[in-house]
């Protein structure tokens, strides 16, 4: 991942209802959701997040599918994990991370 792809998927994500939108689609797995479940698991109008789902998908965090008349999102986890991966590269001045114990982990 290069710093403008960070950058668009950390804009996508810094909206309530994105960031709440891409939680849900991780804790969905593999299977995604329909547009209309996630309406009602948010609580969004469908205008609003037909907006919401077309900026997670133009960051590149999300997939749809058609399946039947039904439209179901998924989120792209090798995307997560890129974005995770390009914000700890070079982590603790590249001597490896320990597991944290604290909310707030510390360098080995």
């Amino acid at each position: 991942m290069v710093k403008n792809e960070a950058v668009e998927a950390l804009g996508a994500l810094a909206q309530e209802h994105r960031l709440d939108l891409f939680r849900l689609l991780v804790q969905a797995g593999r299977s995604g959701m329909s547009a209309g479940r996630i309406a009602d698991r948010l609580g969004v109008p469908n205008s609003s997040l037909s907006f919401h789902l077309a900026q997670l998908q133009k960051a590149g965090l999300i997939a749809q599918r058609r399946d039947g008349r039904s439209l179901i999102y998924t989120a792209d986890y090798a995307a997560m994990d890129r974005l995770v991966a390009y914000l700890m590269e070079n982590c603790c001045a590249g001597e490896g991370c320990a597991v944290p114990s604290e909310p707030r982990g510390e360098c080995a």
